[in-house]
């Protein structure tokens, strides 16, 4: 793999308005401090998650990490793992997700999320908890020429 480029290549039309069935899907949490919902160690905090998986032979299945926001001040942060990780808060997620994908500047989080509440109604889909999963960070968003979001809400 490129050493410039840290992210896999996101291919949108597996999440595109679809539907994901979980059953006590892996994820390792660790948690973002945030300023107004802006991540402000979310660099540092995915470094340190990416050193726990690669330190237990690891890896993290499509790169899928989903971000849910508790508040202006905090998100959690869930990324994917094939296995149990030593030392990190393992947690499984079971359920039905609906996934939907955007793509632009992270200026239309807004816009997006919008967006996303009218099509969840539009098609009677009974939504609770929303995550959202950044597919790259800024560097390969730019090598790539892409910068792709996908909102998950998990069905009711």
């Amino acid at each position: 793999m490129n050493t410039d480029i840290c992210c896999p290549e996101f291919d949108p039309s597996l999440w595109e308005e679809n539907t994901h069935e979980w059953e006590k899907k892996a994820f390792i949490q660790d948690q973002v401090c945030t300023l107004f919902y802006i991540p402000i160690n979310f660099g540092t905090v995915m470094k340190r998650l990416d050193k726990r998986i690669a330190n237990a032979d690891s890896s993290c299945p499509d790169g899928l990490c989903l971000s849910e926001h508790q508040s202006k001040w905090k998100m959690d942060v869930f990324l994917a793992v094939d296995k149990e990780i030593p030392g990190a808060n393992n947690v499984t997620l079971s359920g039905k997700y609906f996934s939907k994908v955007y793509e632009g500047p992270y200026k239309n989080t807004g816009k997006w999320c919008e967006d996303f509440d009218t099509l969840t109604k539009k098609n009677n889909l009974n939504i609770g908890k929303k995550y959202t999963w950044y597919t790259t960070c800024p560097k390969c968003a730019k090598k790539y020429g892409k910068n792709y979001v996908v909102y998950f809400g998990e069905f009711q």
